[in-house]
């Protein structure tokens, strides 16, 4: 199915394509890293290639309205019911696909060195992360094992109101977002559509606890005066789900998210480093803290525990053991 054909986009740009569900942007950090200007976060911390990176998902639909999300909540509403769902190996092409259509004009580009950009002709990474809550494809454990058996690492990112999916799932990392530290806070932050996705967000903690051959990571969005309070209450709910990580970002005032949300909701980064601070105070456990101002995030670690698993692959790739960097 051809773009026009294909259900609501988030994005009317020409760094986002799409092919039936399955759709594709590409991240700044991607453009920056080809050009040698600078790298991701995820660079920094878990030794992700940014140039190498697909930033993707099976699916835009969403089941949570978050106040800070900068896309469109009109494009998450569509219904799934008649939705032609792609196989896994089809997702995991159309994916590769994207990137390479995406990126290709950067081979004309004197900022970019021939040999960076055909490294990035050949991805090694995918960040299931791009839009909507990717647990709302039927096949998404298949999904994962097919960017595996391509050689690819995958960043999983999920709501966490899926348990029952997230058991199933084994990619390489898997962030779960923690948004608010009780309830209250998070019907009024994370809107969620349906009326037990609280109580599915606590089970999947206990998901989170069992995962032995997954990195885990909580990932908290920063919104001031709206989730910044009780760092006790917060450490309390991390501490459930035992993870690897705990990334603490600040909301980001752009997109949709500037009609719900003022810029003053933005925290700078010393306040998400102070706010990390102050929840680290009750988990002795993460002994590390580290922070990337321009990215407006800090990481709470386990010097320990700062490894990526061996999945047991042949390539020299899955054999890689980055930790966290300066």
């Amino acid at each position: 199915m051809s773009d026009s054909e294909s259900g609501p986009k988030q994005v009317d740009s020409p760094d986002y394509h799409s092919e039936n569900h399955t759709a594709a942007q590409t991240c700044g950090w991607t453009a920056n890293a080809l050009r040698g200007e600078g790298r991701c976060y995820k660079n920094v911390w878990y030794g992700i290639e940014s140039h190498r990176c697909i930033q993707m998902t099976p699916v835009v639909k969403c089941n949570e309205r978050c106040v800070f999300c900068w896309r469109d909540h009109r494009g998450h509403a569509y219904e799934l019911d008649d939705v032609e769902w792609d196989d896994p190996e089809a997702v995991a092409d159309a994916s590769i696909d994207l990137q390479k259509k995406l990126l290709s004009g950067f081979g004309g580009n004197d900022e970019v060195p021939r040999e960076r950009f055909e490294e990035a002709m050949e991805p090694r990474h995918v960040a299931i992360s791009l839009d909507g809550e990717p647990t709302l494809y039927p096949y998404l454990p298949e999904l994962l094992e097919a960017f595996h058996e391509r050689d690819i690492t995958t960043f999983l990112v999920s709501n966490g109101t899926n348990p029952d999916v997230l058991r199933e799932c084994d990619p390489t990392q898997l962030y779960v977002s923690v948004d608010a530290p009780e309830r209250h806070t998070f019907d009024q932050v994370v809107k969620a559509v349906e009326d037990d996705a609280w109580e599915r967000l606590l089970e999947t903690m206990d998901v989170l606890r069992e995962k032995e051959e997954t990195r885990t990571v909580l990932r908290t969005t920063l919104v001031d005066g709206e989730n910044m309070h009780h760092p006790d209450w917060y450490a309390g709910f991390y501490q459930q789900a035992d993870p690897d990580f705990i990334e603490l970002k600040a909301y980001m005032h752009v997109g949709h998210s500037q009609g719900r949300l003022d810029r003053s909701s933005m925290p700078d980064h010393e306040d998400v480093v102070a706010f990390a601070e102050d929840v680290r105070e009750y988990m002795p456990e993460f002994d590390e803290l580290k922070g990337v101002p321009p990215s407006r995030v800090a990481l709470l670690a386990k010097t320990e525990d700062t490894w990526v698993p061996k999945l047991k692959k042949d390539s020299d790739f899955w054999a890689r053991d980055p930790v966290t960097g300066d």
